[in-house]
């Protein structure tokens, strides 16, 4: 008997191979779709994540993109914080930001204490950006821009509050024009410095772009605050040309408004010379004006006027941010290096400056680099300590980080988890430290959950201790309360355990100072009037679902394809009998 007879047709059969190609070529269709899938869609989010030896359970996402921390008594929720290295000697004064993203349940303005507690939060509509406390004719305000974001810039007012978390001043431009997101400062004069764009009629030509075009021009106001005066303004077009920048024109510039962001000023500042200087992000410049509106100088960009000594690093900054004045010869600034999706080797970093000035060359005094090498795409600053210390928040990614003057890591924050900080799931454009003293004028909340009271107070600052304080059961019409027990503050959210005496019908809970005083008390309250056990408290674990999703579907899809290859196997090689088998059987004999 041939042995080919028991496996059907040999190799060389025509009709096997035709069936083989059609099923083949289906096979190979798929598969080039779903490379050019797998290259266009999920290879470059691959590439933005940032895995590395060291990280941990919450780095690695283990609690979420952005952990956060639910409150019995409060309804809003913070980011849990990671600080490091262990030990880490923070600046002890308070934190302010604005988080917002993807994984933000409510944006907006926040404070937290160097434990990376929670002080003060609001939730404002729209967008919120640059929150700082600023000073203005004696007395500390939170100030922060809040208005709609579109096409990279804002359109807004800045409020500033007082210690009560009251808004005391809105500010707006002079004229017609609406408040960019990006920048106020308050000066030593109480004027107020305004970042805003404005789109103008613009020939692009030379950028690729319409004769009849739009640009989003940077304009620079100094206003009054108390009168709204019109004191000073600069605008970019008068000394920057649309070729100047290095963004790239993307089909924009045909419509007002979708103008060409080619200069894209994000800070401004002003010295106690009268210097004001501008941070163009898309023409990677400095600019440094007078009082007049002339241009002093340039560093960076197309128009560079220094020699650097730094090996390109002083005047080869690029996207870079928040360029501040330190003395009369020395600046600092954030260098992004990247800009928007484009991810390149080199890593973000603050940047401290030494300008000579007359003889225009510059050289970098000192930078400060984060120990993962983080690539900041947007957003970023850095801000000079009264220590001598340098905090440099890194905008696009949720961490910020407190140096030595001479660039050592004093204290690392995350606020998300870093394995995902490309894909800015939570971001604040600033971080900024400062002191302040916050005395709402609301009341205190509380919550009884189970056998404890839990209380906190939204923006108060000055609390040391809690008293659980309850009414003696004598004259409900001039309530009496005795205090019962003391509790230490200790976080945002305080627990008391509540007495296991049935015979009381109501409670409240005061608030204390470091010096005994009352500071406010919370309404009166019911044992009745507890709520249920919240279940779902604690971190979330969205990130691990996905991964154990992900886990199980990869195993199937392997069990899937190896029983599925066993069957094709053995379908390929089925034993047939041919007809001289059949012959030998009724003969009795074997053809072996």
């Amino acid at each position: 008997m041939r042995l080919n007879s028991w496996f059907g047709r040999n190799r060389n059969d025509q009709p096997c191979k035709r069936v083989g190609l059609r099923r083949l070529i289906p096979i190979l269709i798929l598969g080039i779709g779903a490379l050019s899938l797998f290259y266009h869609y999920a290879l470059p989010h691959l590439f933005r994540l940032r895995f590395h030896l060291g990280l941990s359970r919450y780095d690695l996402g283990f609690y979420g993109f952005a952990p956060s921390q639910r409150y019995h008594s409060f309804n809003e929720q913070s980011p849990i914080v990671q600080i490091s290295p262990a030990g880490a000697k923070c600046d002890q004064r308070y934190t302010f930001l604005a988080p917002r993203g993807d994984s933000v349940e409510h944006p907006g303005p926040m404070i937290i204490d160097a434990k990376g507690e929670l002080v003060w939060m609001k939730n404002n509509w729209g967008t919120t950006q640059d929150f700082k406390v600023q000073h203005y004719k004696g007395q500390d305000y939170l100030s922060y821009w809040q208005g709609d974001e579109e096409d990279g810039h804002g359109r807004g007012s800045w409020y500033m509050l007082d210690s009560k978390y009251t808004p005391q001043y809105i500010i707006t431009p002079a004229g017609e024009l609406e408040g960019d997101l990006h920048d106020i400062q308050i000066t030593v004069n109480d004027t107020a410095i305004l970042s805003i764009y404005e789109p103008i009629p613009a020939n692009l030509t030379s950028v690729g772009g319409p004769e009849e075009g739009w640009l989003y021009e940077g304009v620079v106001q100094e206003i009054d605050i108390e009168s709204g005066e019109l004191l000073f303004e600069w605008r970019s077009s008068h000394t920057y040309p649309p070729e100047d920048s290095y963004q790239e024109l993307a089909g924009k510039g045909h419509e007002r408004t979708l103008g060409f962001d080619y200069f894209h000023m994000n800070s401004v500042d002003k010295d106690d010379q009268g210097r004001y200087l501008v941070s163009g992000r898309h023409t990677h410049t400095i600019t440094c004006i007078d009082s007049n509106g002339e241009v002093l100088w340039t560093l960076g960009g197309k128009q560079n006027d220094f020699t650097d000594l730094s090996e390109g690093v002083a005047t080869g900054f690029k996207w870079q941010h928040d360029a501040r004045w330190h003395g009369e010869n020395q600046i600092t600034l954030f260098d992004n290096m990247v800009n928007g999706a484009a991810f390149n080797t080199e890593a973000s970093r603050g940047l401290w400056l030494e300008l000579d000035l007359p003889a225009r060359e510059a050289k970098v005094s000192q930078r400060y680099d984060h120990p993962l090498g983080i690539m900041t795409v947007s957003q970023g600053n850095l801000q000079v300590l009264d220590t001598g210390n340098v905090l440099v928040g890194w905008g696009h990614s949720s961490a910020f980080t407190e140096f030595s003057h001479d660039g050592e890591v004093v204290c690392d924050t995350h606020f998300g988890a870093s394995a995902y900080f490309n894909f800015g799931r939570i971001v604040s454009y600033r971080v900024m430290k400062g002191s302040w003293v916050g005395t709402p004028d609301t009341l205190p909340d509380i919550a009884m959950v189970g056998d404890s009271v839990f209380v906190s107070w939204n923006g108060a600052t000055e609390v040391d201790s809690w008293v659980l304080e309850v009414w003696d059961g004598e004259n409900i019409e001039n309530m009496t309360f005795n205090a019962v027990d003391k509790v230490e503050r200790s976080g945002f959210e305080t627990r008391i355990p509540f007495p296991s005496d049935d015979g009381i019908s109501y409670y409240r809970v005061a608030a204390i100072n470091a010096k005994g005083e009352v500071l406010g008390r919370t309404e009166i309250y019911s044992p009745q009037q507890a709520v249920a056990e919240d279940t779902s408290f604690g971190p979330p674990l969205g990130v691990t679902a996905i991964m154990l999703f992900s886990l199980v579907c990869l195993l199937y899809g392997l069990y899937y394809a190896v029983s599925r290859r066993k069957a094709h196997i053995g379908a390929l090689y089925q034993l047939v009998r041919s007809k001289e088998d059949d012959s030998d059987s009724e003969r009795g004999g074997s053809s072996v």
